[in-house]
């Protein structure tokens, strides 16, 4: 066990079984999701029936323990799966669902909302950060959060009247959580339970953050193979062709480390803290750099709105701030990995 524990320290490299995993979300989400569909789900960027229909599939069931009735799915599974929901930028609060899924199999299992979650399509969702007033994913179409309140992790209920969405680039369903109009909040654990939750949430997010971006990149580099100019393919040219090779070895290098982070949250948790972080922070500039890339190779299509490539751009460029703003991931990922610092020390 401790050579097998060794070798997946420093390989990230995927198993048979793995690679096959995620062709098959890959394939569903190809002939399921297409760029029109995202468009039309946007500007709430939701699509009810989408959501619906993703019941079918089992996916939240699929990351449940066993002891919840789930597939007991690891978070490297579930970081493929999150990879695919990127790449084609489904318009679904599939990732935060399945993090608040998770949480209540460990924190609440005989609770009504975790029967519900798996079995009747609701929506429940994190509030990463801090303070009583807070933007959160999918908060404009969840029914409830977990958030950490001061030294407790707790379930807040969003109003039935939904607060409305905040309008943003993204077309993320963002919607604000205020701690000082809740009512019913219910204490589920501690501060440190919710750590282990908004780290789940940051690696899955960072996968799906690359696959954005590679989806940006492939858009990118499809452009650069067609497009002639000079009585050549103008990804001939170094000027097209090295930006998208750095790209293209950004988008990678985010990947391998988001598989890392996974691997170590689920077997190395104590070491994972700092990993989920700069693998979210990776990925969203990963990301944005492909997508910025891809609209440069496209030139003045690629800042049009009928290019897909600015679906993936803009997306990236929100996604990736939605756990907070980069400086502070920054200085917590310096705490995490080199110790609390006091001013002036």
């Amino acid at each position: 066990m401790s050579e097998v524990f060794t070798l997946r320290r420093k390989d990230y490299s995927l198993s048979d079984e793995q690679s096959a995993l995620r062709e098959s979300f890959r394939a569903y989400f190809d002939k399921t999701v297409d760029a029109a569909r995202v468009r039309a789900a946007e500007p709430l960027g939701f699509d009810p029936a989408l959501w619906e229909e993703l019941q079918d599939r089992q996916l939240i069931t699929m990351a449940l323990p066993e002891s919840a009735g789930g597939d007991d799915a690891g978070l490297v599974e579930l970081a493929l799966l999150a990879e695919e929901v990127g790449r084609r930028a489904v318009p679904v609060p599939l990732i935060e669902t399945i993090v608040a899924a998770r949480a209540l199999s460990r924190l609440a299992p005989s609770g009504d909302l975790l029967s519900r979650l798996r079995d009747k399509a609701a929506i429940v969702t994190i509030a990463p950060g801090f303070g009583d007033r807070r933007l959160i994913p999918a908060g404009a179409i969840a029914e409830a959060a977990l958030a950490r309140h001061g030294d407790d992790l707790v379930l807040v209920p969003v109003p039935s009247l939904k607060p409305p969405a905040v309008g943003n680039l993204a077309s993320a369903p963002l919607g604000w959580l205020d701690f000082r109009e809740s009512r019913d909040i219910t204490v589920l654990g501690t501060a440190a339970d919710f750590a282990h939750i908004e780290r789940e949430w940051q690696v899955l997010m960072a996968a799906a953050l690359v696959g954005l971006g590679q989806t940006a990149l492939d858009l990118g580099v499809r452009y650069a193979n067609e497009r002639t100019a000079f009585g050549a393919q103008i990804g001939a040219f170094q000027a097209i062709a090295h930006p998208l090779v750095d790209a293209a070895i950004g988008v990678e290098g985010a990947r391998r480390l988001a598989w890392r982070a996974a691997w170590f949250a689920d077997n190395e948790p104590e070491a994972a803290g700092a990993l989920a972080i700069s693998a979210l922070l990776s990925a969203g500039a990963a990301a944005e750099k492909a997508g910025a890339v891809a609209i440069h190779t496209q030139g003045g299509f690629g800042f049009t709105v009928e290019s897909d490539v600015q679906l993936f751009y803009r997306r990236a460029k929100g996604w990736a701030v939605m756990a907070g703003d980069r400086r502070t991931l920054l200085r917590t990922f310096a705490d995490a990995t080199f110790g609390a610092v006091g001013v002036g020390k």
